[in-house]
């Protein structure tokens, strides 16, 4: 058995896409239209896992985009998405500056959290062990829900 990829429902793709894409910084890897289905497939991965992704080797991130409007619920209950990144100061400074909400900040030097567009929770992790607790996120209170 072989972890092939994680699904969300999104409401907004180019909204998505920006948070994935330009604020997280996923990589698409293919996309396909279904205009039978009135659906698009859109497959993402990490950068360092962008080569392998093409030979789905990968795991990925598949964002279903139906194109009639659809309210979904449950983003919390759907669990979280996780990554883990090479700095993960840096990674939510980015995120920040980008006008992204750090929900859980890495008060800890090791985890955060911040939200989709769509309400997904997405986990990050620093890579290779917790950095020492630094300013502003060691005193940093949580936002919202994560």
């Amino acid at each position: 058995m072989r972890y092939l990829h994680t699904m969300v429902r999104v409401a907004d793709l180019d909204a998505s896409l920006k948070f994935y894409c330009e604020q997280l910084g996923l990589v698409q890897v293919s996309r396909k239209d279904y205009e039978s289905g009135r659906f698009s497939l859109i497959f993402l991965a990490a950068p360092g896992d962008a080569g392998s992704a093409a030979e789905s080797k990968a795991p990925l991130l598949e964002l279903t985009y139906n194109w009639d409007p659809e309210e979904y619920t449950g983003g919390r209950n759907f669990g979280h998405l996780a990554y883990a990144v090479p700095n993960i100061y840096e990674t939510c400074q980015r995120l920040m500056d980008a006008g992204v909400t750090i929900n859980r900040p890495p008060r800890d030097g090791h985890m955060a959290f911040v939200r989709s567009p769509d309400g997904i929770s997405i986990e990050l992790l620093q890579e290779g062990g917790k950095l020492p607790p630094q300013e502003p996120w060691a005193s940093m209170e949580n936002t919202g829900s994560w």
